[in-house]
């Protein structure tokens, strides 16, 4: 098939510049080397064969695309290369209430999935920062997490099945739609967080959870910028058997950010901020045993269970993000350690900012010890931001950590990849790219060194 016969089979594509320049770059701020030479707009499961099946006899990259809100560089593209939209696949197909499972294309909005399912009383569990613009493609390729992941797991612990083209153009589907199921290799988990080089995502069906009968809400301030106490309750709490639906940390460089931005007085509370909240039938019953184990701790402390309030307790956490990128361009770090290790990694973070000279935010899923430390690239030479993110880095591995918790290696990653995986481990995962990417062209250069 040549390109040109490759453009009529398809619904609809595009080569102006403008479409090129949008369709190159992703949240991250990283930039590849020039600009793709086509964007394909698919319309459905045919269009993204026919692309792949083309890119596979002429040896051309495809980088598949979602929303483009992914911050590890996964959906960036360079000359030479297509880029693949899917965001025009975004039916929710069926919605089984009584299986509490969802059929969707890749490029359903994840809080559009998780509203159609809250008609039918339920939810989708995975709560990433982005749910209203990310798609379940892109938070599929990236195993995304979010606020709820400490209690409900991230997206792999909800993706039963899923549809997908490998990089030959053959269209295979994995998993089942039952609960329970054990027949073959879990070809769906691993498909699952491998940032669109093992294949392209165009179905999937997906577990969805009942929604919580009651929440209860708490926000707490520590005078310790250590984070120690704020880790030490949730730790606590933990080790009594409370399953906290969210657990969420912020710095006090954060706080002072959120107040800046909206005129507020966070940080005069404390220096780290704690949101906390249980759900489900005993969702009172928990909060009450974690103001007990709050209280003597915190230098303030609010709980509610009233909606409109946790709504506006919630949002100084999903405020935090926004408020830190007013001060410049930001790279959205993604460790995850041990929990026993976090408060230790938050000092760890905030020296590594004293040392280099960069200026760097963390905040923090608490409850799974996923950190992430905010670094504002522009507030200090490329040299001292590269420093200092080679340091949180070995930091997390030295304690036993990773390089990603939810945000995917992408292309920021790769350099410290052999460090976390070794070699005979990353030449496995070069074998498998291999068996379902024979050619090379799926988003090469991202996720496998």
């Amino acid at each position: 098939m040549s390109l040109g016969e490759l453009t009529r089979a398809l619904a609809a594509w595009s080569t102006d510049p403008d479409e090129l320049v949008r369709a190159s770059v992703d949240r991250s701020g990283a930039t590849a080397d020039g600009l793709p030479d086509l964007v394909v707009f698919a319309k459905s499961v045919d269009d993204v064969r026919h692309t792949v099946s083309y890119a596979a006899a002429n040896g051309v990259p495809v980088v598949p695309r979602g929303a483009g809100s992914g911050v590890a560089g996964g959906a960036v593209a360079g000359a030479g290369s297509i880029v693949l939209d899917l965001s025009d696949l975004d039916r929710i197909v069926e919605i089984r209430p009584d299986e509490a499972i969802a059929v969707v294309e890749p490029g359903v909005v994840t809080a559009d999935l998780d509203a159609a399912a809250a008609a039918h009383g339920l939810r989708y569990a995975p709560d990433p920062a982005s749910a209203a613009i990310s798609t379940i493609g892109g938070n599929i390729a990236t195993n995304a997490g979010g606020l709820r992941c400490v209690k409900y797991g991230v997206t792999r612990d909800a993706v039963l099945a899923v549809d997908a083209v490998l990089g030959d153009g053959t269209l295979v589907s994995t998993g089942r739609r039952t609960l329970k199921g054990v027949t073959g290799y879990d070809l769906t988990g691993l498909l699952v967080g491998s940032e669109g080089t093992l294949g392209v995502i165009v179905g999937a069906t997906v577990r969805l959870s009942p929604l919580p009968t009651a929440t209860a809400t708490a926000s707490a301030f520590f005078a310790t910028a250590t984070a120690a106490d704020a880790v030490a309750a949730v730790t606590a709490l933990q080790r009594r058997g409370l399953r906290p639906s969210t657990a969420e940390l912020l710095d006090q460089s954060t706080l002072v950010a959120i107040d800046e931005a909206q005129g507020g007085d966070l940080h005069t509370r404390g220096e780290v901020f704690l949101l906390l909240q249980t759900d489900g039938y005993g969702a009172e019953a928990e909060m009450a045993v974690a103001e007990r184990v709050l209280r003597p701790l915190a230098t303030a402390l609010e709980t509610t269970t009233d909606p409109a309030v946790a709504d506006r307790l919630v949002a100084t956490r999903r405020a935090a993000l926004p408020a830190i990128e007013r001060h410049g361009r930001v790279l959205i770090e993604d460790i995850a350690v041990p929990r026993s290790r976090l408060a230790e990694t938050v000092t760890a973070v905030e020296a590594i900012a004293a040392r280099t000279g960069v200026r760097i935010f963390v905040f923090a899923h608490v409850g799974d010890g996923n950190l992430h430390p905010i670094v504002v690239a522009d507030s200090a030479s490329p040299s001292q931001v590269e420093q200092a993110v080679g340091a949180i880095f070995e930091h997390a591995l030295a304690v036993g950590g990773t390089l990603t918790g939810e945000h995917g290696v992408g292309t920021l990653k790769l350099p410290w990849l052999a460090a976390e995986l070794g070699e005979p481990a990353l030449e496995l995962h070069r074998r498998i790219k291999a068996v379902f990417d024979p050619a090379g062209i799926l988003n090469p250069g991202k996720a496998l060194a």
